[in-house]
């Protein structure tokens, strides 16, 4: 959804999706680890999760942080700067970078 290019979406949207799809990951390895967690969005929490199960995280995939605001305050009018085309493309591949990661550790795990 976050690489939807269609007309007339607001950069805000696709930001949503990328960061629900780099939690989705995180909380998807999470569960193969058996950790329990929160529901919560913050992605610096979830991965400190990770982290403290031993998971060594790289600084791309700890970028994933950034995302978290795009969860819950764009989705909402409220007294924030429009996203950026620049921001979006950033938020896009920090959660592709995450999918990747976590299809990784999976199929490493298999």
């Amino acid at each position: 959804m976050a690489r939807a290019d269609v007309p007339g979406v607001y950069p805000e949207d696709l930001c949503f999706h990328a960061q629900q799809a780099a939690e989705k990951a995180v909380k998807g390895l999470l569960i193969m680890h058996g950790v329990g967690f929160p529901f919560v969005h913050d992605l610096a929490f979830l991965s400190s999760l990770l982290e403290e199960e031993g998971d060594a995280i790289p600084d791309a995939v700890l970028r994933a942080a950034d995302l978290t605001d795009f969860a819950a305050m764009t989705r909402y009018p409220g007294p924030y700067e429009p996203v950026s085309e620049e921001e979006c493309a950033d938020a896009i591949y920090v959660a592709e970078v995450v999918v990747r990661w976590v299809e990784e550790r999976v199929q490493a795990s298999l």
